[in-house]
């Protein structure tokens, strides 16, 4: 089943996507009786990540226009110069996987066709010409209309960094069923939370060559799922690694990986950090990164041309009393805004044509100060 929530940012603007729990309106509604709607909420009301976006956005309640700036980046991406939007949630049958992703991708063809604010939109800084997109989940097969929606939008595959425990790039017979039809490309059981990037590979949404993805650790069919994945275009860093290489050397990998100011769409599952930080989620695997070493290697990559972005598989359910999932999803999705608040902010101080305000320049030159004084941080810590 698909759920998700997106937040768009109109240049960033804004948005939010699907989760079942939304209304559909139809001409003729049939009523339900009590015992229905018990028996409805006994079925549908707590498993699986449909409330991810409603947790998240929760764990976010401290995340204001009066208490939002970022001490890191020198900015408060909800007052700078993008409009921050939560569009609110698109229903989607938990029911009907084709159609399903019928109404996800028609919902991401609306969203991205929809114009920045008319100060962006006139603006000579070409980053806050276009609405980026932010989707909170919620399941992680979200990602494929997303990547749907972004290619027809710029108009090429687009390069794709995933934080993940799992490939998500498994072909669908690596889960063999005597009742599946191969030469059925509308088998409903082939688009999942587990593959949906083999099928964007498929379709040749993302860019062969320039993907990535980072903090793998679970289990494989066999050998054969590292090949797959590499034939598909990517590269992976797992968990492990950053004990040998620390973020930085991960953050450097990433950016080796893609070419620069090519879009990016940047896929977080919250299974990438250890379940005993983060439990709430539907497969976790013992041994991720700890929440810190995600946003500081997400910190170190905020140069990339991030064009849209997903926090997905956040399971309230499995969460605990403290709900550290959820808040770790809502810290994730703000470091993300704000790398891409401080992108149009850089780009707006080297663009020479038009104008450029007083206050832009000093947040422009605050945000350089502020990277050269964590470069030099790390490398003392180095």
């Amino acid at each position: 089943m698909k759920f998700g929530s997106a937040l768009l940012q109109a240049a960033l603007c804004g948005v939010a996507i699907a989760h079942a729990g939304g209304h559909h309106a139809s001409e003729e509604e049939r009523p339900f009786s009590q015992e229905q709607l018990d028996e409805l909420e006994r079925k549908w009301g707590t498993d699986c990540a449909r409330f991810g976006p409603r947790a998240i956005r929760a764990a976010a309640a401290r995340q204001t226009s009066f208490r939002g700036y970022n001490p890191r980046a020198h900015l408060n991406p909800y007052t700078s110069w993008a409009k921050v939007l939560d569009c609110g949630d698109i229903p989607i049958t938990p029911f009907d996987n084709r159609l399903a992703l019928r109404q996800m991708s028609e919902a991401y063809t609306e969203l991205s066709q929809r114009l920045a604010t008319a100060e962006n939109a006139e603006s000579s800084v070409p980053y806050m010409n276009i609405p980026k997109l932010m989707t909170l989940g919620g399941d992680h097969s979200i990602a494929l209309p997303a990547l749907r929606a972004l290619k027809a939008k710029y108009g090429k595959p687009i390069a794709v960094v995933h934080f993940d425990a799992h490939l998500d790039t498994w072909h669908p017979m690596n889960y063999p069923s005597y009742w599946i039809d191969l030469e059925d490309p509308s088998t409903q059981s082939f688009f999942t939370h587990g593959n949906m990037f083999w099928l964007a590979s498929t379709e040749g949404l993302i860019a062969n060559g320039s993907s990535i993805h980072g903090g793998l650790r679970t289990r494989l069919s066999g050998p054969v799922d590292y090949e797959d994945d590499t034939a598909q275009g990517w590269a992976r860093i797992a968990a492990d690694d950053i004990d040998e290489i620390g973020t930085k050397g991960v953050i450097e990998q990433i950016l080796a990986r893609i070419p620069e100011d090519y879009p990016v769409y940047l896929s977080v599952d919250i299974d990438v950090i250890d379940p005993g930080l983060a439990p709430g989620t539907g497969t976790p695997e013992p041994g991720g990164w700890t929440t810190r070493e995600l946003i500081r290697v997400l910190r170190g990559i905020e140069s990339l041309n991030v064009v849209g972005a997903d926090i997905v598989e956040v399971s309230p359910a499995f969460d605990i009393a403290g709900e550290t999932t959820a808040l770790a999803a809502a810290q994730v999705a703000y470091e993300i805004m704000t790398s891409m608040v401080r992108r149009g902010l850089i780009e707006q101080g080297r663009t020479k044509e038009g104008s450029v305000s007083e206050s832009a320049k000093e947040a422009t030159e605050a945000v350089k100060e502020a990277a050269e004084k964590a470069t030099d941080k790390v490398k003392d810590e180095l």
